[in-house]
This record gives C-alpha cells, sequence and structure tokens, in this order.
C-alpha cells in the first residue's frame, strides 16, 4: 500500500502516511518485514559502534574492578568510573546492562511513596565549612550497645568527626564536633567557627543545654532539621548508610575501643577512597583539593 501511487498527488503514499492512517507503528511494519527471529536471539541491542572491547572481555574487567574494589556492593556508576579512571572507556548503559544480565548489580530496597517536599532549598553549600551535619547509629559490640557520633561537611561530604561510646550522653556527642573544629581551624576556642551552621536533628544530647551551648562558644549556628524529616539531614543520613554497609555490619567489635580505632582508619579511607557522584566521582577530599585551588585561582 506504502507503494500506490497517489491519482492526485501522483507519488506514492508513503510507509509513513499509511502506518499513521491505519495506526500501525513502523517498526512493526520493519519487524514482519525481517521475518521470524533466529533461535536464541536476544533482545535488541544498542546500533553503532560497541568500542574496543567485546561484551565478554569488558565483563572481565568489570569483576576485577569489584575484586580490587576496597567497598562492597558498588552499583554501576561507580563501578563505571573506576573503569574510567583505570583507562577503559565504555558507557555508562553498557555497564549497567552487563552486570545487570551477570548478575553483579548491588543490592536495592524499594522506597515508598512520598508526598511533597516539605522545604524547597539545597542543603549542600557551594563551598566547604559553610554548613555541617551531625547524626547518630549505635552497634553491638562484645561490651554492649554503643553509640556513634559523627560530623560531616555538607559540600565536599567529608567525615570530619568519628567518635564511639558506651553511653551516648550529649558529652560525647560533643567529641566528632571538637574533632572537626581542630582539624580545620587547628585550634579549639571561643568564636573559632563563626559563619559555620551545624545541620542537626531533634535528639536530646543535639537540643541539650550543654550542646547549644558549647554551639555559641565556638561560634556555630544550630540548624535544626524539620521534624519528622530525615531528608532534611540527608548528607549524614547518607554517610552513615555507608558506614554500615561498608564496616558496622560487615565487622564485629569486642570492644569499643576497638571500634573507634577501626572508626578512625575508616574516616581516613572514606575521606581518601569514596567516589561521591555528584563530584564527578572524586573522593571527598580530593573534591576539596580542588574547590580550594579552584578558590585560589
Amino acid at each position: 500500500m506504502s507503494r500506490t501511487v497517489s491519482p492526485s498527488a501522483d507519488r506514492p503514499y508513503g510507509l509513513a502516511r499509511v502506518c499513521r492512517v491505519w495506526e500501525v507503528a513502523r517498526s512493526t511494519v520493519y519487524a514482519a518485514r525481517g521475518g521470524p527471529r533466529p533461535a536464541g536471539a536476544t533482545g535488541p541491542r544498542r546500533r553503532g559502534p560497541r568500542g574496543p572491547y567485546t561484551d565478554e572481555e569488558l565483563l572481565d574487567r568489570i569483576r576485577q574492578v569489584l575484586a580490587d574494589s576496597p567497598w562492597l556492593g558498588e552499583g554501576h556508576r561507580k563501578v563505571w568510573a573506576r573503569l574510567r579512571h583505570g583507562g577503559t572507556r565504555t558507557s555508562k548503559r553498557r555497564v549497567l546492562r552487563l552486570m545487570r544480565e551477570a548478575g553483579l548489580l548491588a543490592p536495592g530496597r524499594a522506597g515508598r511513596p512520598r508526598g511533597p517536599q516539605v522545604h524547597d532549598r539545597s542543603i549542600i553549600p557551594d563551598e566547604p565549612d559553610v554548613m555541617w551535619g551531625t547524626d547518630a547509629t549505635s552497634t553491638l559490640t562484645g561490651e554492649g550497645n554503643a553509640t556513634i557520633f559523627t560530623v560531616l561537611d555538607h559540600c565536599t561530604a567529608e567525615c570530619l568527626g568519628l567518635h564511639a561510646a558506651r553511653h551516648g550522653t550529649r558529652f560525647e556527642a560533643l567529641e566528632p564536633l571538637r574533632q572537626g573544629v581542630r582539624e580545620r581551624w587547628g585550634k579549639f576556642d571561643e568564636g573559632v567557627a563563626v559563619g559555620l551552621s551545624l545541620r542537626h536533628d531533634h535528639g536530646s544530647q543535639f537540643v541539650s543545654d550543654v550542646y547549644q551551648d558549647e554551639l555559641r562558644f565556638l561560634g556555630i549556628a544550630s540548624s535544626p532539621a524539620f521534624v519528622a524529616t530525615p531528608e532534611g539531614n540527608g548528607c549524614c543520613e547518607r554517610f552513615i548508610r555507608t558506614l554500615k554497609e561498608q564496616l558496622l555490619w560487615v565487622w564485629r567489635f569486642e570492644t569499643v575501643a576497638e571500634l573507634n580505632e577501626a572508626l578512625r582508619a575508616f574516616k581516613e579511607r572514606y575521606n581518601r577512597e569514596w567516589l561521591i557522584e555528584r563530584h564527578g566521582f572524586l573522593a571527598p577530599a580530593a573534591y576539596r583539593e580542588q574547590l580550594v585551588g579552584e578558590a585560589a585561582a
């Protein structure tokens, strides 16, 4: 029908016009013209060049990246980034397809439906040491349950302080904050951190008089998150998930002192090696160095 010549226009109707009138997809016509698919044929593949590596060779490189990575459960985006860092250039979608077919994707959790956002502003500033975040989690040790407090820079996602204690009191909650202040400014003095805000939830340690008095002494503005909205403290929440998946759920610690030693090592390794997608797959420490270099230029 598409080759039939129109008596009025004196030219063929064309496949596009015929399919539009008949309400049939052109792809259906092309598929029918191609005949039956051979046995064992897989689904459609991306057209165009595939690069210098076959699927089997690229899959071997993906497996090697996963085996060499110091982290557990990395997804296809970070695998793609590590391939690029190693000189293997390919597309992100191809890495996703190969990892899915080989069963190498990181396990994910199905989220629940969420309503409208309770705020329309970002909690990620453009410069470091403008907003920090703090939160707490817990883990079981041979001495009993231990509380872990953390402080994180919202811009660079650097871990600035990590501290575990047998009892998670307001005094223990101050320790990672003091670690971060000493690391950034080299001293602990009145007004040393003027211009910095600290995002925290409404935990009893963070809203206590002792904690708030310490913030005022240092010149840090208190920035409590909205009630029942953990996304307002999402930077720390995401870091704690990483901490659990890479350390707390993998190893068991007999004493709190042993746990603190592991936390110190994890902090250094995380800041130096953990890749952050919003930083262009740079580690937090490398991203801070890049920002400092751009500001000095």
